[in-house]
Parts: C-alpha cells; sequence; structure tokens
C-alpha cells in the first residue's frame, strides 16, 4: 500500500515539476524599454561658437570616412542600441508597423480574418450582384493589372 501511495506522489510531483517547467519556458519576455541612465549619458553636444576667425583655426582633420559593406549597413540599420548584437525585439521591429496595420482589434494576434482583409475587400468589390459567389464575369474583374512598363529611352 506504501509503495502505491510514494508512487502515486512521485507521479503528481513530476507532473507538476513539467508543469511549472513547460510554463516557464512560454512566457515571453516584453521589450526592454532604453533606460533613463543610458539616455541621459549620451554625449553632450558642444554648442559653443569659436572665439577666434576660421581662417586661423587649426585642429585635426576630417576623419577618413571608410566603405561600409552592405551587409554592415544592414547590421547597423537593425542594431538599434548600437551594442554590436541584434535582439529578436531589433529584428522584428521594421514589421511592427506593417502588423498593426493588419491587427484592426488590437489584440496582438492576427485571425485569419485580418490577415485576408485584403482579399476579402477585393471579394467584395468584385461581387456585384451581392449573392457572396463570383461568375465568370464578376471573376474576370479580379485579374491582377499588368505592370506599367517605363518608356524606352533609347535614340
Amino acid at each position: 500500500m506504501n509503495r502505491i501511495l510514494v508512487g502515486a506522489l512521485g507521479a503528481l510531483l513530476l507532473v507538476a515539476s513539467g508543469l511549472f517547467w513547460w510554463q516557464g519556458h512560454a512566457a515571453v519576455m516584453p521589450p526592454a524599454a532604453p533606460s533613463q541612465l543610458a539616455l541621459a549619458s549620451a554625449a553632450p553636444v558642444d554648442d559653443a561658437l569659436p572665439d577666434s576667425e576660421a581662417g586661423d583655426a587649426v585642429g585635426p582633420g576630417l576623419p577618413e570616412a571608410n566603405e561600409a559593406t552592405r551587409e554592415q549597413k544592414r547590421f547597423d540599420r537593425l542594431d538599434k542600441n548600437r551594442d554590436g548584437k541584434i535582439t529578436r525585439t531589433e529584428m522584428v521591429a521594421p514589421r511592427v508597423k506593417d502588423f498593426r496595420k493588419l491587427d484592426v482589434d488590437g489584440n496582438n494576434l492576427l485571425t485569419f480574418d485580418e490577415w485576408s482583409v485584403a482579399t476579402d475587400n477585393r471579394f467584395k468589390g468584385a461581387d456585384k450582384n451581392g449573392d457572396g459567389s463570383l461568375n465568370r464575369e464578376e471573376f474576370a474583374t479580379t485579374k491582377q493589372k499588368a505592370a506599367k512598363k517605363p518608356a524606352c529611352k533609347c535614340k
């Protein structure tokens, strides 16, 4: 009897610990906002005007501009906090604006209806008689418009 009781208690403990472990990995951490201390510690801008004429100004020359490759520029566009690492939040940030346009109810979940709103609007526009289906003539109006080719500037 004791073995059955200990076995059942052990099984319950294993299930409970597995449940806590699973819930712990399912949690999504919100993106960290930049701290006010980091924003305040930015280098101060020197707005003071020089006292002498520009002709007698002596100082270091302009720094040489080095060529950044496309990948470096692309990396720098995504690395918003300039720490040399791209986080998931920084990687997804450019797409947030488009997602917000589709997420009409603002619950951060995109339903199929929200995602297919462009197709739904196109269907409703083509369904002239409003019967909820397209006949051949109505369907023909949904054809993609051909992209205009630029006029040739050859001579």
